[in-house]
């Protein structure tokens, strides 16, 4: 039992190492660097080094280490989607108003395009990054309800334990005499009660939960919450970087006069090439900006032989007075000046001064791709003759090539996923801070059902908790999200006694995976805060590794169930055997303290590993959740364990006084119900390892635990009856080999009856599973 309590100790602390020192890879990873300037000079700091009224430098990929005000910009684009949730960037520029968000920027939000200087304001805990860390100190996790149920078990049984213990050494002093005997047997009477397997099986399950799961690129933080996983009803997951792959692709393009979508391109290469390569040209070389990102990987697939020797005159930035950009290039090729744009529809028309019919005919084309879900821009081109160039955009004589559609493409596996939870009973919420338009057209895509079932922050702000708490069970899309609104909506479906699961990647997801039952946060572009808040990561940002850990905690927690339910039966006859002889002085003491040490040997590793080690149940995902109100240990359960139980200690019983009456002598009854006993626990083991399949199956699986655990116990028994010097330890003596056929046949008659009473459980639960759709048919 020592030994079984190091191995397991290991186990949970080199499981939680391991967790820990991936978790500061990635942060040190994620970590900032600055560029600041200190007594006139520009040097590069640790982000954590920045302090209040630092002057930071800005450049394109930088990660902002603290808040600031700008002080100058030049075209300066901050992604704050891990902030905000919003997936387009944001534009920013000087401003004279310090609450202006414009001119405000973030800690940890990423420069997409552009300089700029900014001037700290606050550091730390007092950034928008530390204001949500701090908030997740007023949250508390609590304990599962197993855990729960748990504690209490264990603690009612020790009670028990110890006053039935208590008993025993008095009754077998007073009925025997020996005082010695009396405490060896009181000391039995603990052993057999007190099932010490509880907490051992606990720990084990989740410490090889929690490995396997790593398996599976998935890092578990909170151990308990591999247990939550199987019973999990509700699944929140934020849109950008978790639905979608938060990045730009080209999804569709408009040439002024017909519409190609993405899987159509290369078929119409000469319609859409010439105003992809304008898209690409009006953007900036080796730019880390998605879209424009989005553009070059586009043309450079559709267009093999690029040009790449135009030469840069000039650039007209972004600006927030004109939101177009427009490049000047040089072809020394042909001696000619090209110059290419790019920008807001709306911005474009009005430069290529088209009239009133063309605008609206491209605005309609404009508000069709907006409802898709698309971020519209528009594309237009020119040429000079001349290498004077105006100061002002509007100057040129534009002409419109058409319009793209760039999109935050899906993850491919999140279709499949959604599909897998609406089996499993999950139901999947996507919570975003995007428009309604785009939200309901990321659901579309991925197979969730959108019509009247979205619900924006505004409406929601309206709502105070019990109403939101009634009306949530009818959403499964909320848009124009903010972050003390998704805390609301997990708090609201806890109310309504759902199982939260909560996936996200930005600090704004934190208070709510904190808050939720299960935490998923995203590892590779999760923020340090997400990744602390949560239950668990995923290293690999891969939404169908969420479906593939719930499968997983469905299965844990079923042959928890199994493993937990079999101890309870297989004490009921360890219980009835040690007391038995100490309130009748005639019958001879067949279990003894080593008799239960070497039981215990059988018993530990088959219910921490074997069990743990069985294969899922049949349809494990094609079943609803647990149902969060039913006890770990309800009455039917424990009902269903001591009738096991109750059958085992019957049959070992008949043999025990079938024996007497045979006219063996005590060493001889005790060797042949022991036997009988632990034959018996052999079949019970077998028959308790699956809830769907026979033993024949379960035999035929490749459990090797179950095998190597059983060979030993038979070896072991087959050793302990037969050799002299083992039976003298064990007060056995040797009475023939056909003495045993008694325990083979009663031990097969329990298999046979629990594996009957299985076979019409089971086809009973298939007619009711399958009753429903024989009505409607």
């Amino acid at each position: 039992l020592l030994s079984t309590i190091f191995i397991i100790i290991f186990i949970t602390f080199y499981q939680y190492q391991k967790t820990e020192k991936a978790l500061n890879a990635l942060k040190n990873l994620s970590s900032p660097r600055a560029l600041v300037i200190r007594d006139g000079q520009e040097i590069r700091i640790a982000g954590r080094e920045v302090v209040p009224d630092d002057i930071v430098i800005l450049n394109e990929g930088d990660r902002i280490p603290a808040d600031g005000i700008l002080v100058d910009t030049l075209n300066l684009t901050v992604d704050e989607s891990i902030l905000t949730g919003e997936s387009v960037p944001v534009l920013k520029s000087v401003q004279k108003d310090t609450t202006n968000a414009l001119g405000l920027v973030y800690s940890g939000t990423l420069v997409i395009q552009g300089k700029g200087y900014v001037k700290i304001l606050s550091t730390g805990i007092h950034t928008e990054f530390g204001k949500i860390g701090r908030s997740l100190l007023s949250i508390e996790q609590q304990e599962t309800r197993m855990q729960k149920e748990m504690k209490s078990l264990i603690r009612n049984l020790f009670f028990l334990g110890a006053i039935i213990s208590v008993v025993v050494v008095v009754a077998f002093y007073f009925v025997r005499g020996n005082f010695i005997h009396s405490l060896l047997n009181g000391l039995a009477a603990a052993m057999a009660i007190l099932p010490e397997e509880f907490p051992v099986v606990l720990t084990v399950f989740l410490a090889l939960g929690a490995w396997r799961l790593s398996k599976k690129n998935v890092l578990t933080r909170n151990p308990s919450a591999i247990e939550t996983l199987g019973s999990a009803t509700v699944l929140c997951s934020d849109k950008t970087g978790t639905i979608t792959q938060n990045k730009m692709e080209v999804g569709i393009v408009y040439n002024g006069s017909e519409t190609f979508s993405k899987n159509t391109f290369f078929d119409n290469q000469n319609q859409i090439s010439k105003i992809l390569n304008f898209a690409h040209l009006a953007s900036q070389e080796n730019s880390i900006d998605p879209m424009e990102k989005a553009f070059k990987t586009t043309n450079q697939s559709l267009n093999k032989n690029l040009d790449t020797s135009l030469q840069l005159l000039k650039e007209y930035p972004l600006s927030k007075s004109l939101l177009a950009m427009t490049r000047v290039l040089k072809d020394n090729a042909n001696n000619k000046i090209i110059l290419a744009t790019k920008g807001a529809p709306e911005i474009i028309f009005k430069l290529c001064k088209l009239n009133n019919q063309d605008t609206e005919k491209y605005l309609s084309i404009v508000e069709s791709f907006a409802e898709k879900g698309y971020r519209v821009i528009a594309v237009a081109n020119s040429t000079l003759e001349s290498a004077v160039l105006p100061d002002l955009q509007i100057d040129f004589e534009f002409k419109f090539q058409g319009l793209i559609g760039l999109e935050d493409p899906i993850r491919p596996e999140v279709p499949k996923a959604i599909k897998e939870c609406n089996d499993a009973g999950v139901k999947v919420i996507m919570i975003t801070g995007d428009f309604p338009t785009t939200a309901k057209s990321i659901a579309k895509q991925i197979g969730m059902k959108v019509d009247g079932k979205l619900m924006t922050g505004s409406e929601l702000n309206k709502l105070n908790d019990d109403e939101l708490r009634i009306r949530i069970s009818n959403i499964n899309i909320f848009a124009r999200v903010v972050p003390e609104q998704k805390l609301r909506i997990v708090r609201a479906l806890q109310a309504n006694n759902e199982i939260v699961a909560m996936t996200g990647d930005g600090v704004n997801d934190a208070p709510a995976l904190k808050a939720a039952n299960i935490g998923i946060a995203m590892g590779n572009k999760g923020t340090d805060v997400a990744r602390e808040a949560s239950s668990l990561v995923l290293l690999d940002d891969n939404f169908a590794s969420i479906v593939s850990a719930i499968r997983l905690g469905r299965k844990i927690f079923d042959n928890l169930q199994k493993s937990m339910s079999y101890i309870i039966a297989i004490h009921i006859p360890i219980i009835g055997l040690t007391l038995l002889p100490a309130f009748f002085s005639s019958f001879p003491i067949l279990l003894m303290p080593l008799h239960i040490v070497l039981l215990e040997l059988i018993i530990d590793p088959i219910c921490s590993v074997a069990f743990e080690h069985e294969q899922e149940e049949k349809n494990i995902m094609n079943r609803e959740p647990r149902n969060p109100q039913e006890k770990f240990f309800g009455g039917n359960k424990i009902f269903a364990s001591v009738l096991q139980g109750l059958l085992l200690l019957g049959m070992t019983m008949t043999i025990y006084f079938l024996s007497i009456h045979e006219g063996h002598t005590n060493e001889e009854v005790r060797a042949i119900a022991f036997s009988s006993l632990v034959i018996g626990n052999i079949f019970l083991i077998l028959t308790n390892l699956s809830k769907s399949r026979n033993f024949i199956k379960v035999i035929t699986e490749r459990n090797w635990a179950v095998w190597i655990i059983l060979s030993i116990a038979i070896i072991m028994l087959l050793l302990t009856i037969s050799i002299p010097f083992l039976q003298q330890i064990f007060s056995f003596e040797f009475p023939g080999y056909r003495h045993f056929v008694s325990s083979l046949i009663g031990a097969s008659s329990v298999l046979l009856f629990l594996e009957t009473l299985k076979y019409l459980k089971n086809r009973k639960t298939f007619k009711l599973i399958n009753m429903p759709a024989a009505n409607n048919g």
